[in-house]
């Protein structure tokens, strides 16, 4: 079954700006699954496994190396091809 899972990272930091283009670089690492951001989200389109795999690792990592940060994410299932 196809997802889609519209993220948005807010680290609660001055620096913001470096965590974020780090966790979308990590997602674009993935190649099972799609990635496409704007200035307010980014949209991970895939497998059910292959994007809640890559989610968990990243969001996983991105909580580790940034001690105050949160994340607001919308889960779409059957989403429309982009």
């Amino acid at each position: 079954m196809r997802i889609a899972a519209d993220i948005s990272l807010y680290p609660l930091t001055e620096d913001f700006i470096p965590p974020i283009k780090d966790v979308i670089a990590r997602l674009n690492g993935h190649e099972s699954i799609e990635v496409e951001t704007n200035a307010m989200s980014t949209q991970v389109r895939g497998e059910y496994e292959d994007v809640m795999s890559a989610l968990h690792k990243e969001i996983g990592a991105t909580f580790a190396s940034n001690p105050k940060a949160v994340f607001a994410i919308k889960i779409l299932n059957n989403p429309l091809q982009g």
